[in-house]
Order: structure tokens, then sequence, then C-alpha cells
């Protein structure tokens, strides 16, 4: 498998941010990884291993990015208003920069799948949302879709529109759901320990798919699927499998 490590600086962020490249070709996939997680993630805890057949083959090629959680939504030392702004300057270096650099990268203007477990399942989902002219397909795993847990009872517009259960419930504008339409949008969680809140939230979250016409695929597992790496090891490629059906 060919493996590449990229280090640069970000505008954006005013900070040197890494990330990693598996594959010689294929869709481009964007990694996000779990809360406060590293670019190395997805490659430490199996991931990379359970899906390198998809990668070997030229089907898919991993771009896995750095988080900053802990200067975002998890910095719990500043106000909420302030981890948001952080947020949205990690929004710029992932839409402008990361994606910038894919398309070159791959020398492709191709649409990415966003995808990601536990917090991941977050960012992919409100990134795919938000960002439909960057992202085209989402495999989210055991993911949120609210802030609560982070930011309490704080809402403004900055928290607002990246609550993906607040801002996809009145959402009019033909622009982004013409292009949800369109993607392959796919929500997995377990129904074990530790998921209680992710189950809460993919209910909701279904509820507004279908009231808003967005096709989608609602998988909960069963009740051994526990919030934890093992399980993601199998639900990933499995789901990989099925876009790559659905191409044929």
């Amino acid at each position: 498998m060919k493996v590449e490590y990229h280090r640069a600086w970000s505008d954006s962020l005013g900070q040197d941010m890494e990330l990693k490249v598996y594959g010689h070709a294929g869709k481009p996939v964007v990694v996000f990884p779990a809360q406060s997680g590293r670019f190395f993630e997805f490659e430490d805890f199996g991931m990379i291993a359970a899906v390198s057949h998809f990668i070997e083959a030229g089907l898919f090629r991993f771009y896995t990015v750095d988080s900053i959680d802990s200067q975002s939504w998890a910095n719990w030392d500043i106000p909420a208003a302030e981890r948001c702004a952080r947020h949205e300057a990690y929004d710029r270096y992932i839409t402008r920069e990361v994606a910038a650099f894919i398309h070159k990268h791959a020398g492709t203007k191709e649409l990415f799948l966003a995808t990601g477990a536990s917090m991941g399942g977050y960012h992919s989902a409100n990134f795919f949302f938000r960002h439909p002219d960057v992202f085209d397909s989402l495999i989210s795993l055991s993911g949120i879709f609210q802030l609560g847990d982070f930011v309490g009872d704080a809402m403004d517009d900055c928290i607002y529109f990246n609550s993906p259960l607040l801002y996809l419930a009145n959402l009019e504008d033909p622009w982004y759901l013409e292009k949800y339409r369109r993607s392959r949008i796919i929500i997995c969680a377990g129904q074990g320990a530790w998921e209680e809140s992710m189950n809460a939230d993919i209910h909701a979250l279904k509820t507004i798919l279908d009231a808003q016409g967005i096709p989608a695929w609602i998988d909960l597992w069963g009740h051994d699927v526990n919030h934890d790496w093992p399980w993601w090891q199998k639900q990933l490629p499995y789901f990989l499998g099925k876009l790559i059906e659905d191409r044929r």
C-alpha cells in the first residue's frame, strides 16, 4: 500500500497541521478522528488494515486528518462562543486547504466521501451537510448530531449552524436539499454500551431527513454492538462494499 505523510502550515489555524494518505487511486475519503484524536489514529486502531483491500484495489484513497477538538469543542477552559469560532477556523482548514491539497494530490475535482467514528462521526456528518459542494458521500459511525454535551444550553448562530439536528430541521434552501438528495448518506451506530446518546440522535436525525425527503440509510446494529473500534472495523468495510455495489 502506498502511504504518504504530509505536514504543512495552515493559514486558517495559524499552526502546522499533519495528515496521512493511504492509497494510489480511487475516490478520496476524508477521515475525521475521534475526540481530540490525531491523523494516525485510524491506522493505529486497525481501521486502515480493515479497509486495506479497497485501498490496494484503487477503489478509495484515504486522507486522515488531525482534529483540533482540544482547542475547540473539548476546550472546557474557554467560553462556548470562542470554541465555536475555533471550530470555524478548522472548517476553513478542511474545506479550503485540505480540499485544495486533495484535488491537487489526486488530480481530480471529484467530491469526497466523509467518514469517522464517535466525534469523527459528528464531524463527518457536519462537514457533509454544511458543504455538499465538497462532499457527496457520508459514512458516519456512532456520531452525535448536536453539541449539548459540549456547550450545554449555550446557543448562537455559530453553534446553531454546527448542530445538524437544528439547521437541517429548518432548512429550506433547494441548493442544499437537491445536493443531499443526490448524495449517498449512511448513518450507523450500535445499540450496545456507550451508544445511548448516539441512538437518540440517530432517531432524531432520521425523523428530520424523512421529513425533508432526503434519502439516507440509517442502520442500527445490535445490542451487542458497543461504541468501540472492533465494531467500527466491521462497519466501515461493510458500508464501503455497499457503495461499490451501488456504483455497479
